[in-house]
């Protein structure tokens, strides 16, 4: 049977452009009217910093900041974030420097295994914004929603509080990123 005649068991969604800024870049796709935001960042922008983990909004590790304000990319929509300014793991350093959070996160080991580190990093960026001096207190209930297997959440926290004071002093990290080649090269198997 070619795929001219198969006929779908259940009608599929429309089609429809839709048009958002991710990362401060205008992006417009086609979308079908019930794609969730997940799924045309990953599979249609090819933004693959959000990560899919549980689809239920249980673990966080596919947050987003939409207009600045978390949200989970596996729970919205598409078309409710049309015309919105969508932030991701990608977005939020400054070109080739990392961010303050992303940068302690390094330092404090905030990041194990990675997988959960961008919707970390999300959720916490949108709390630094608004708090650059949280407590303790505010730092648990800030990243309540966000899972992770590895790091036990005190190195997050030991992070997020050096990040904070970074913040709070107006200077840039300790030890600003520059792009650089790979400092491994034949590391894959290349005989250099």
């Amino acid at each position: 049977m070619s795929k001219q005649n198969r006929i779908p068991m259940l009608p599929q969604a429309g089609k429809r452009e839709w048009v958002a800024s991710v990362n401060e870049k205008k992006v417009t796709e086609s979308i079908s009217s019930d794609s969730i935001l997940l799924d045309v960042l990953r599979d249609q922008i090819g933004i693959l910093g959000v990560k899919r983990g549980c689809d239920m909004g249980t673990c966080g590790c596919c947050a987003v900041l939409v207009d600045g304000e978390p949200r989970l990319s596996c729970l919205t929509l598409t078309s409710e974030v049309e015309g919105c300014e969508i932030t991701t793991v990608e977005g939020i350093a400054d070109g080739h420097h990392l961010s303050p959070i992303q940068e302690t996160f390094t330092t404090y080991g905030g990041s194990q295994c990675g997988f959960c580190s961008p919707g970390f990093l999300i959720v916490i960026t949108a709390l630094l914004e608004e708090n650059d001096n949280p407590s303790e207190s505010e730092i648990k209930t800030a990243i309540e929603g966000n899972l992770c297997r590895c790091t036990g959440y005190q190195p997050i926290i030991e992070s997020i509080q050096a990040a904070a004071e970074i913040l709070r002093s107006g200077k840039s990290t300790s030890n600003p990123t520059s792009p650089h080649s790979d400092p491994h090269p034949g590391f894959m198997g290349d005989d250099a």
